[in-house]
């Protein structure tokens, strides 16, 4: 190259091209190669001193949130209320499985009808091993966990706009071996054609080289990728008179790979925090709100719509209406601390200042929704050799389609046949519940042709049509979270917020668990002085 274009390239320079080119995986690879791991934990509640027997605070809402905060406020002996518009705790945290309802808002009503033994988390499925607040809980609840299959290389990666491989069912261990091989061989040639910038070391090279060899599976003498065991063999090792294994099965073009775009689709759960362990409670997420609701379900006024909220000098009052008898109560107390999405806080009538009112419009709500299908056959696992794991896709409304990881090799299953998000959810989430059914049906049965004859019956949810949600999660933009996340976590007078939008972990229970410590110390603090 001609003098002056030439940048040298550091060890940082060469990880931004390594992960822009391989992805998060051969970052972090490369990174512990070079003994630069990283990782991350988290702690528990705060520990909080003194007694506040005497103090009072109302709850608004049961979620996550708003029963974590009533769990540990009630230890420090303040007086708890926990106002719950539903007829039952646990906010987003649901599971539907035979007999549990569900009406949108101008929908019909749903009735699920799956088999005993058998559901869909249609809120949060899934908790990741990073989420240590969300798994304090469940250690202390002793509630039981399985390990959630979030990354099965064998599960199916299908593109419809997938330029040469579109159409095609193709396993994530063989694109993933296929793009380190290749990325590896293009790489380890250009070390060795010293090719790299003499700011890595000889040392740093060699490590590289040693690393790509063996990541990519490179032929000893001219680094080339000719397959590897993980991708598949194209006869499979067994018992007999045969030889063992036959030659690898032949890997995917490079250029067919990099036209196709398919790495960008299976390296989601190589992000943070999607990487494994991930846990599911044994029999349904819900086993952690009930878990909760055990323990504060004697502070919690349930079916309580709150109408109005008034906070003074001293203290704040709560005006609420019973949605099933119209009977209209208020409740005073010292402190509140209000859990609400801020999707439905925004339609309450409040003495808030116009300029908190304004931060709390100011932030989205996620459009989303989900499907469970129940299947009369395990066809994933008796055809495909499919264990739990995600089938990954662009078909438009489709996204995601989740394979459950409970109850292997029994007679049926519940698949999540859809998780779409924004613009696709709400088209979706137009159609009745049966259309949603036949709309998840003619998409799944493209991938797996058994789908179609082995479903029994359907659950949908669109999380922006339920009442007392309206929207999945909360979704900041950079402008909101300068301006409206400070004033929104300062909270107003006597009223403080919490939820899974006062975090940076929106959409995660632990996100919610979280924000609840943070407002419960605060108002703690206060309460003391």
């Amino acid at each position: 190259m001609k003098s002056g274009l030439t940048k040298a390239l550091t060890r940082r320079d060469f990880l931004y091209r390594a992960a822009a080119v391989g992805g998060t995986g051969l970052l972090l690879n490369a990174m512990n190669a070079w003994g630069m791991g990283i990782a991350s934990t988290m702690s528990g509640p705060p520990a909080l001193s003194g007694s506040a027997k005497g103090k009072s605070v109302v709850i608004l809402g049961a979620g996550l949130a708003g029963m974590t905060a009533a769990y540990e406020m009630a230890k420090l002996g303040y007086r708890v209320q926990v106002l719950e518009a539903r007829g039952f705790a646990g906010g987003r945290c649901q599971t539907a499985r035979g007999g549990f309802e569900l009406t949108e808002l101008g929908g019909e009503t749903q009735r699920c009808t799956f088999d005993k033994g058998h559901y869909i988390n249609h809120g949060p499925w899934r908790i990741p091993l990073h989420h240590q607040s969300t798994l304090h809980y469940t250690r202390q609840f002793e509630v039981p966990l399985e390990v959630m299959v979030n990354d099965n290389d064998h599960a199916f990666v299908y593109l419809e706009n997938g330029g040469p491989l579109a159409k095609q069912r193709l396993r994530p261990a063989q694109i993933k071996a296929d793009m380190r091989g290749h990325v590896a061989e293009l790489l380890a040639k250009s070390v060795q054609d010293r090719q790299l910038d003499k700011t890595l070391s000889s040392d740093d090279q060699r490590a590289l080289l040693d690393y790509l060899k063996h990541e990519g599976h490179l032929e000893a003498g001219d680094l080339s990728y000719k397959g590897r065991s993980g991708r598949g063999f194209s006869v499979n090792p067994g018992a007999g008179v045969s030889p063992g294994p036959g030659a690898f099965s032949d890997p995917l073009a490079f250029h067919d790979l990099l036209a196709s775009g398919v790495g960008k689709v299976y390296s989601a759960v190589q992000d943070y925090p999607m990487q494994n362990t991930m846990f599911q409670p044994v029999g349904g997420m819900d086993a952690i709100a009930k878990a909760f609701e055990k323990r504060v379900g004697k502070h919690i006024r349930y079916n309580a719509e709150v109408q109005k909220i008034r906070h003074g000098e001293n203290n704040v009052t709560v005006a609420f209406k019973d949605t099933k008898t119209g009977k209209e109560s208020a409740v005073t107390a010292d402190f509140c601390l209000c859990t609400m999405p801020l999707s439905t806080l925004r339609m309450v009538d409040t003495d808030f200042s116009e300029s908190f009112k304004t931060a709390i419009k100011s932030v989205a709500y996620a459009p989303v929704g989900k499907i469970g299908l129940q299947m009369k056959r395990r066809f994933w696992e008796e055809d495909d050799h499919i264990y739990g794991g995600h089938v990954l896709t662009d078909m438009k409304g489709i996204n995601t389609i989740s394979l459950p990881s409970t109850s292997w090799q029994k007679k049926k299953g519940v698949v999540l046949g859809y998780y779409n998000y924004q613009t696709a959810a709400i088209e979706v989430s137009g159609l009745s519940p049966a259309e949603r059914a036949e709309f998840a049906l003619a998409a799944g049965e493209k991938i797996f042709p058994a789908y179609r004859d082995a479903f029994d019956s359907a659950f949908s949810v669109a999380w922006h049509r339920v009442q007392y949600n309206l929207g999945g999660w909360a979704e900041w933009n950079d402008e909101s979270r300068k301006n409206a996340y400070p004033a929104l976590l300062e909270g107003e007078g006597r009223v403080l917020l919490a939820g899974e939008h006062l975090s940076y972990l929106t959409g995660w229970q632990a996100g919610a668990i979280e924000s609840a410590w943070q407002q419960m110390a605060r108002i703690h603090e206060r309460a003391m002085a």
